[in-house]
């Protein structure tokens, strides 16, 4: 596919997002595969576009990876014709990838619902934004492309509010804020830590309620990295409990999971461009082990 560029100054990434269905992250990782020339060369995302440049853009099948139709229960908070609303459960995955095929809110997705956005591919369809496998809470997911380029954005701009429920290990008593740059840690390639090169982050912790041995806070991201509030809470020493791989682990209380749950989520309806708003009681296993410490 070739694209004529005539217009003032852009970013190429920002520029295919007006001509393609695609989000900028998606676009992005084209670019840097080198799936997009300017012409007939690699440039960065964020190389400044000049007029007569002429744009190529291959875009190649995904992987397969089995994303087919599966009968896993859903949670449905909110469903209307641009979108719908879940509780994700614990212990599911949102989608398929090279480590788990099958099984995932995808595969859920495909059999529940008829229609979804086709921006994220064969492999992530209606996905705008994830949960971990072991967090549970509400997710936004798209149902045309409109909404699905509508969420992302607000995503970008925060606008789309998404705020959580943790209870972590030692007290603390005054709000706080933990930012950096998030990358995989060299040390354990499973966990994400903060280090130079890595991605911006940024979340802010209100108190909720401090108990002897812990407290409950109220997480609010400003960003959406991978395990952003579980790498912050580590990196400041107090780990959630029941989070094995941040060494939340804690022998005084017995859960099946971590306790993060995302609670709260607010975003402005891609169509009626009404405030919609979201909030969920703290799930059993949660609640039950809040009571035993009171």
């Amino acid at each position: 596919m070739e694209i004529l560029f005539d217009n003032i100054p852009k970013r190429l990434d920002v520029f295919l997002t007006t001509q393609l269905n695609y989000t900028r992250s998606y676009l992005k990782t084209l670019i840097d595969a080198g799936d997009v020339l300017v012409n007939g060369k690699r440039v960065k995302a964020g190389y400044k576009l000049a007029a007569g440049d002429k744009i190529s853009v291959s875009i190649k099948p995904p992987k397969q990876i089995d994303a087919g139709a599966e009968d896993i229960p859903l949670d449905i908070v909110y469903e209307d014709d641009s979108l719908l609303v879940i509780n994700k459960q614990v212990g599911l995955v949102v989608h398929p990838c090279n480590t788990t095929k099958q099984h995932t809110l995808v595969n859920a997705l495909v059999y529940h619902i008829k229609n979804l956005s086709s921006i994220n591919g064969v492999l992530r369809p209606g996905i705008v934004h994830r949960l971990d496998k072991d967090t549970g809470g509400l997710m936004v997911v798209a149902k045309t492309d409109e909404a699905h380029k509508n969420l992302s954005a607000q995503l970008k701009d925060k606008t789309l509010n998404r705020q959580y429920k943790a209870l972590i290990k030692g007290r603390i008593k005054d709000d706080f804020v933990v930012e950096g740059n998030l990358a995989r840690n060299p040390k354990n390639r499973q966990q994400m830590s903060i280090q130079p090169g890595g991605k911006y982050s940024k979340t802010i912790f209100t108190i909720d309620k401090v108990y002897s041995h812990y407290t409950l806070l109220n997480c609010q991201l400003t960003t959406g990295r991978t395990h952003q509030i579980r790498a912050h809470l580590k990196h400041i020493n107090h780990p959630i409990v029941g989070d094995t791989l941040y060494g939340g682990v804690d022998k005084a209380i017995k859960t099946s999971g971590q306790l993060l749950f995302a609670y709260k989520l607010e975003f402005i309806h891609p169509t009626t461009n009404k405030l919609m708003s979201f909030e969920l009681p703290l799930p059993k296993y949660f609640a039950d082990v809040l009571n035993k410490l009171d």
